[in-house]
């Protein structure tokens, strides 16, 4: 436990916590979302110190979430997470592994990302959004603008991650919130759904951590490698 600073083992265990104890509170009929949620914010965890552990836990956690959202009747989650997040956290995590600072394979190096890399991760989500909601109006997808939020959001989450730019959690920060109105609709429906709506809420604290630790390591490697010129 040396590896992870005080706060971060309070947020990792905090959020395990709640999220175990709202599962018990509306409902103990899918297990799955208790695992998926407990998957994932660990993912997080390991994921805000650049440690490529974290992609390979957020790959169990797209294939298993896109399967919930598949049996909830969110398409656009499914196809998401399962067709777009999942490949490119496979993609991210071989880049990071790629991309160790300092031959340092727990923490990788941060990239400051320029105007034209944002230019080139803003413009296909704004084709991904306009090409997945006629996809996802034809499979009749529940809640359908803000599924397609949802996907936009995405794309230009794992577009950053790919990048390694602290600024992946800001934008996996809003698809959070999002998700949180998509789940908050469903638990209306269904109760039971109410730990995967608290789950995003949690991830939301956690992606907002997250950048906060990604924009000191940016600054640490700079300094560290301002020293070693």
């Amino acid at each position: 436990m040396h590896y992870f600073k005080k706060h971060e083992i309070v947020l990792w265990f905090g959020s395990m916590g709640i999220i175990t104890a709202v599962f018990f509170l509306f409902g103990r009929e899918h297990y799955l979302n208790l695992v998926t949620s407990l998957i994932g914010v660990t993912g997080l965890i390991f994921s805000a110190k650049g440690n490529p552990f974290g992609q390979m836990l957020m790959i169990i956690f797209s294939l298993i979430y896109g399967l919930i959202s598949y049996r909830f009747g969110y398409y656009g989650e499914t196809i998401t997470y399962i067709g777009m997040s999942m490949p490119m956290a496979v993609v991210s995590m071989i880049s990071w592994l790629k991309h160790p600072y300092q031959g340092n394979h727990a923490e990788v190096e941060v990239h400051r990302i320029s105007r034209k890399e944002i230019i080139m991760a803003s413009l296909p989500s704004v084709v991904v959004t306009i090409g997945f909601y006629f996809i996802l109006q034809y499979f009749k997808t529940e809640n359908l603008l803000f599924s397609t939020f949802s996907v936009t959001t995405s794309f230009l989450a794992v577009s950053l991650l790919f990048l390694r730019s602290a600024y992946f959690s800001l934008a996996y920060a809003l698809n959070d919130m999002i998700l949180m109105i998509l789940w908050g609709l469903a638990a209306l429906k269904d109760s039971s759904y109410s730990s995967v709506l608290i789950c995003f809420g949690v991830f939301l604290i956690n992606d907002i951590y997250c950048f906060i630790s990604w924009k000191q390591m940016e600054q640490k490697q700079d300094i560290l490698n301002k020293n070693k010129i």
